[in-house]
């Protein structure tokens, strides 16, 4: 919606807003990728309206390969308030693979208020997709450890669930940049 403040220190949401110390200092973050060019967008709607759009200082971002070996995690952190509160979105993209672009993927998605008590889960991966998703290497090539810088967007067509309470959203949309990094399994 046009005119909603961004997530980056001010909320639209009633229920956010009149939390106590929502206002607090925020921590420096370490930043996401070292060229400064990782991002976080999503448009949250339901129990809340957030529109979420942080950037490399105020993210903390990592990535790999998911542990039963099904596809890409991605994970960001905004800003750590002095009162331990936080947002983190978790991306897990069915079917990605190292090093290649996908679209239409299925993606599981979970979105973490630290420091509230709320987290909410697609607990499936039929909720969202990453319409697009494209990885570019970063640093040394060859070796056990290799980077890329992931770029996605998509969206999600059914809410998302509270795993407490009758609490629902939607992700209307998301895009971000970010990192995964794989690494050969040692023996």
């Amino acid at each position: 919606m046009a005119g909603m403040p961004a997530w980056s220190g001010s909320v639209s949401s009633p229920e956010v807003q009149a939390a106590p110390g929502l206002s607090t200092p925020l921590k420096k973050s370490q930043g996401c990728l070292s060229a400064g060019n990782g991002y976080l967008r999503a448009k949250i709607r339901g129990s809340m309206k957030l529109d979420v759009d942080l950037h490399d200082s105020e993210l903390e971002c990592d990535g790999g390969a998911r542990p039963d070996g099904s596809g890409i995690r991605v994970s960001f952190a905004g800003p750590l308030r002095s009162d331990g509160r936080r947002i983190r979105v978790v991306f897990g993209i069915v079917g990605a693979t190292e090093g290649s672009a996908g679209r239409a993927l299925p993606t599981n998605m979970t979105v973490i208020f630290e420091g509230e008590q709320r987290l909410f889960a697609t607990r499936g991966d039929d909720k969202c997709t990453a319409d697009e998703l494209s990885q570019e290497r970063v640093g040394a090539l060859g070796g056990p450890v290799r980077s890329y810088r992931i770029v996605a967007r998509g969206f999600c067509i059914a809410p998302i669930n509270a795993l407490s309470g009758s609490e629902k959203i939607l992700i209307n949309s998301f895009d971000f940049a970010g990192n995964v990094t794989f690494e050969d399994a040692t023996r």
